[in-house]
């Protein structure tokens, strides 16, 4: 069966898939934005997508397992939609964009994101964020995770500030990423991704999915909500620097 036989293309690989599977328990969460731009320092953006649709299956499947109870669903049911909008418009533009002009304006987002709660920290008694910002967010993180598996950002940016717990937060997400991911199979085969060499590689790469999984949902279920949150702006920092990097190198 033909497969990537790049030692290292491994190397990148694998530390990407599992701190992948730990962001997608929630701990973290930002950070497996990162994935991608890490395996493409073997192969290209794309390419590094699509090795990826597999794992990220067994992923989402293993967080909804996890959290199953712990989901917002109003706050899924009106996410949803807008994402799935993105998914569209990045089919429609996938040949025409630059995949690492993508990561930079989702890099330069994240950043600007950052500097707003920094400088201007919202009190305990501020408003949740506007339903408009909510549906023109999802429908970001929909187009960004087609293009490059990056729609962690901008749907944080959106959901950090409705101060949920943090199993609700990921129980949230993880089902939102679930649907968003489902969505891409058909578009991705229609583009041609989706062949048996990346496929194969998938493959190779699965058996990290429940390790990076099982450590960040044990984490998750026993951090204190102030430090998870201070870790998923650690995680969107480095992914917004990362981004940027790439998009000016």
């Amino acid at each position: 069966m033909p497969i990537i036989t790049d030692p290292f293309f491994y190397a990148v690989a694998i530390p990407a898939v599992l701190l992948l599977g730990i962001s997608k328990s929630g701990f973290g969460a930002g950070f497996g934005s990162l994935a991608v731009p890490m395996m493409a320092l073997a192969v290209t953006v794309p390419q590094a997508a699509a090795i990826l649709m597999p794992v990220l299956l067994v992923m989402d499947l293993l967080g909804m397992a996890a959290f199953r109870k712990d989901l917002d669903r109003r706050l899924l049911a009106f996410l949803l939609p807008s994402g799935l909008l993105g998914i569209l418009i990045g089919t429609a533009l996938f040949k025409l964009l630059d995949a690492r002009v993508v990561a930079g304006i989702v890099g330069g987002f994240t950043l600007l994101f950052l500097a707003q709660r920094l400088l201007f920290p919202p009190r305990p008694d501020s408003p949740p964020p506007p339903r408009w910002a909510g549906w023109l967010l999802s429908a970001t993180s929909g187009f960004t995770s087609f293009i490059a598996h990056a729609g962690g950002p901008p749907i944080n940016a959106y959901v950090i500030p409705l101060r949920l717990s943090p199993v609700v937060f990921t129980g949230t997400l993880a089902f939102y990423f679930f649907f968003i991911n489902l969505a891409k199979w058909i578009p991705y085969a229609w583009l041609g991704l989706l062949d048996l060499r990346n496929m194969a590689t998938s493959v190779m790469l699965l058996p990290l999915a429940p390790v990076g999984v099982w450590i960040g949902v044990r984490i998750a279920h026993r951090i204190q909500p102030v430090l998870f949150y201070r870790f998923v702006y650690a995680g969107m920092l480095l992914t917004g620097l990362k981004l940027v990097w790439d998009a000016l190198a």
